[in-house]
């Protein structure tokens, strides 16, 4: 709460800025905040803003949600296994660095301009930077608490909630943190090479008419979604977590 009034007042410069900017170079193509707002509302009420801001956060959702299992229990195993960590280490050096531009041009071609694809081509991006995140959590696991499960002879699923997940919460979270701020803007460039919908999509048909309005209210209208996002559920959790911590002046 005591953060509220400064971020307040950043939004506010920013947006006094903007109009300062749209003042001094008027015209069609620098428009001012209110004409973009006008035109958020004009998309919202009349227009495909909700439809396409619903396909993209479902491709969001289905991307995040498939990436972050599959790189937890590769993290997992990885952390565990050297010999297997060591077989996947070029592989998971190829996917950090692999342009996401180029996986998706491959799997379009591939596989067609499909749901299928664009998924796809999120989920293997992705997929790298969680596996390589969660095996540095599992590799800074504490021994002790190993020792202390075997003691009590805790199963295996109890081991797995109650002395493993608590020690990787803050590198789910980063993976989390980190793989959706990437996930936003791969699913929009993907949806501009090519789909059915989608804010990206919207986005490219815009353009084709240089409409800029049309294109920073899109784009407004999903970064307020990515602000909400992380104010409402990320920064919490990150505060839940960073409640031990001396309090920060």
């Amino acid at each position: 709460m005591q953060r509220l009034p400064l971020e307040l007042l950043s939004v506010a410069v920013g947006l006094l800025t903007w109009q300062v900017l749209a003042t001094a170079f008027p015209g069609r193509l620098f428009p001012a905040p209110s004409a973009v707002a006008l035109e958020i509302w004009r998309l919202a009420a009349t227009g495909p803003l909700l439809a396409d801001l619903g396909k993209t956060l479902t491709r969001v959702a289905i991307g995040f949600v498939v990436a972050m299992l599959l790189g937890t229990a590769l993290g997992l195993l990885l952390g565990r296994n050297r010999t297997l960590d060591r077989l996947a280490a070029p592989w998971l050096v190829v996917g950090l660095n692999l342009p996401a531009i180029v996986l998706a041009i491959a799997l379009y071609i591939w596989l067609g301009l499909s749901e299928f694809a664009l998924i796809l081509a999120v989920v293997l991006n992705k997929l790298p930077l969680v596996a390589v995140t969660l095996r540095e959590g599992v590799r800074a696991l504490d021994p002790r608490y190993d020792e202390l499960a075997q003691a009590h002879r805790l199963p295996p699923v109890r081991r797995l909630r109650l002395v493993v997940l608590p020690q990787l919460l803050p590198f789910l979270v980063a993976a989390a943190r980190t793989g959706l701020a990437l996930i936003w803007k791969i699913v929009l460039v993907f949806e501009v090479l090519g789909s059915d919908g989608g804010v990206g999509f919207r986005i490219n048909v815009m353009f084709q008419f240089f409409d800029i309005t049309g294109i920073l209210a899109m784009t407004a209208s999903f970064v307020a979604v990515v602000i909400a996002f992380d104010g409402l559920v990320l920064r919490p959790l990150d505060q839940r977590m960073d409640r031990w911590r001396p309090a920060r002046t």
